[in-house]
């Protein structure tokens, strides 16, 4: 039997990917095992930017500095087509005010145009809020993929 591999994607292909979705996994290093959870994220000047509810394992693991890696994908239903993104990195708390309005500003116009308000609930918000609730006078943790060590790009031949 020949082993197939999975041609990798061009940088361009990579961005475009990137760039396209808003919704990503984060796998965090835990002590015992991996974590992983499901979140929205915008891409600004080349970055990634996620919102953190300030609870949970996350930001127990977002405070010891650990190494993560954000997974992008894109599939048909059927998987006749797809292609995944894996960035290694570090994540960054957010402290620039102006950094920190834009990230939430087009975060919540991505949403407004892509997602359903039940969405709302991974943010810790109520779904019958609005998306106005995730506004940038709150205290909200808006956290940077600053430092990226691998970038890999797989797709369906």
């Amino acid at each position: 039997m020949t082993l197939v591999r999975l041609p990798r994607m061009t940088k361009h292909e990579i961005d475009n990917l990137v760039k396209e979705q808003i919704i990503c996994r984060i796998a965090f290093m835990g002590a015992e095992h991996p974590y992983i959870a499901p979140f929205q994220y915008t891409v600004m000047n080349g970055f990634l930017y996620f919102h953190f509810t300030d609870y949970g394992r996350k930001m127990k693991l977002l405070n010891e500095g650990r190494t993560v890696c954000v997974e992008v994908e894109q599939y048909q239903p059927d998987l006749s087509e797809y292609k995944f993104v894996v960035l290694s990195g570090k994540l960054k708390i957010v402290t620039d005010f102006e950094e920190r309005f834009n990230a939430i500003k087009k975060m919540v116009a991505e949403a407004k145009k892509r997602l359903s308000p039940n969405f709302l609930v991974a943010h810790g918000f109520s779904k019958d809020a609005g998306w106005s609730s995730l506004s940038p006078d709150k205290p909200i943790t808006i956290v940077k993929l600053e430092e990226i060590f691998e970038e890999i790009g797989l797709k369906y031949p």
